[in-house]
């Protein structure tokens, strides 16, 4: 996040007041007004500034978009408080099964497959198996790390379910240990656990390693993980909204929150990067530390790779650095970014742009996995 900058925000049908401004100013500020005379005057400027320490204090009115489709039109219009609501582990962890139980059973009222629990290497897994698979793609397999800032899953399904019904592959979702109690590495540990038992019955050129969020992260750090143990890497990977770069935040993180212009987004603080949503991950490794932020690690030679993120995404920084982190050690590293969309918008099975996504990932595995070397 950028020092000394603040955003304050309200949404009205078809337009959202964007404001930021430095934490220091001595005036009442902005968003402490009423939301009437916050909209009234949010409507009314449209202005920049830069002061000398180069913090932006930025006003701007930004219309809903017409370049998405209706469904997101709609879903960029709800509103959402700007109020701080906290939440303790426990009541996330909750909801978050409650809502991946609810989204899972909608995303596979779509893309029908069978779900099923498992144990490998003695890590839990979801197995997500197509009913059909054809012959030739018999011997591939997907190992998702789910999304949920590493202290809840927020993928295992709304992550696998479409991406094994459009690949016609089997998908093994890692339920990785769980952050505070388990800090870094051991979902790291945990990820690698499973594909070491996995290489034991494919090819490495017939898997590849996913995520979305939290998981797009791991995914980076899997793969550093692997190269280092001197394993034979998968086929592709897929970087979904992540980052590679605890050391330092990324310009996205002071303008947007979970659901891109509209909630409540901390003021910015400077240090490393460890985000309200999954405290504790890094836990007293260096940020800095090679696997736990990929930027700093050799990355030539690794996987094919694709990255998506979106316009409003809080991690379009971090997944766009990575990226060209990728880019710059010689890779083969595609990016994709998604108009006006906030963070891991494809968890919404009724976008367009959400089937789009991830037959793009699809796509991706399809051209990638099981290619003869």
């Amino acid at each position: 996040m950028m020092n000394g900058m603040k955003r304050g925000m309200k949404l009205s049908p078809g337009r959202a007041a964007l404001v930021l401004a430095a934490l220091a100013l001595a005036a009442a500020p902005f968003w402490a007004q009423t939301p009437a005379t916050t909209a009234a005057t949010a409507a009314q400027r449209d202005s920049s500034y830069i002061d000398a320490q180069g913090t932006a204090h930025v006003t701007r009115v930004v219309p809903l978009p017409t370049t998405v489709s209706a469904q997101a039109r709609k879903f960029l219009a709800r509103r959402t408080s700007d109020a701080n609501a906290p939440q303790s582990l426990a009541a996330r962890r909750s909801g978050t099964d409650r809502w991946q139980a609810g989204a899972g059973a909608a995303f596979k009222a779509v893309y029908p497959v069978d779900v099923a629990a498992a144990t490998v290497a003695g890590v839990p897994v979801r197995l997500i198996t197509p009913l059909t698979i054809p012959a030739a793609k018999r011997g591939r397999l997907l190992i998702n790390l789910h999304g949920g800032g590493f202290n809840s899953d927020s993928g295992s399904l709304t992550e696998t379910i479409p991406v094994a019904y459009m690949t016609q592959t089997r998908v093994v979702a890692v339920l990785y240990r769980l952050a505070p109690e388990h800090p870094f590495p051991a979902a790291v540990d945990d990820a690698v656990a499973v594909y070491r038992a996995e290489l034991k019955t494919h090819r490495a050129q017939d898997m590849a390693i996913y995520g979305t969020s939290a998981g797009a992260i791991l995914t980076g750090e899997v793969a550093v993980k692997l190269k280092q143990l001197g394993l034979p890497l998968p086929g592709a990977l897929g970087i979904f909204s992540g980052f590679g770069d605890f050391s330092q935040n990324g310009d996205s993180r002071s303008l947007y929150a979970l659901n891109g212009l509209s909630g409540h987004l901390d003021p910015p603080t400077p240090g490393p990067d460890q985000p309200k949503d999954s405290p504790g991950y890094a836990g007293k490794t260096n940020p800095r530390d090679p696997v736990l932020s990929p930027v700093y690690a050799d990355l030539h030679g690794l996987p094919p790779a694709l990255f998506i993120t979106s316009e409003r995404d809080m991690l379009l920084s971090g997944t766009t650095i990575l990226h060209r982190a990728f880019l710059n050690a010689g890779d083969d590293a595609h990016l994709i970014v998604f108009e006006g969309l906030p963070h891991a918008f494809w968890n919404d099975v009724s976008l367009p742009e959400s089937k789009e996504a991830d037959q793009d990932m699809s796509n991706f595995f399809d051209r990638y996995v099981g290619r003869r070397k």
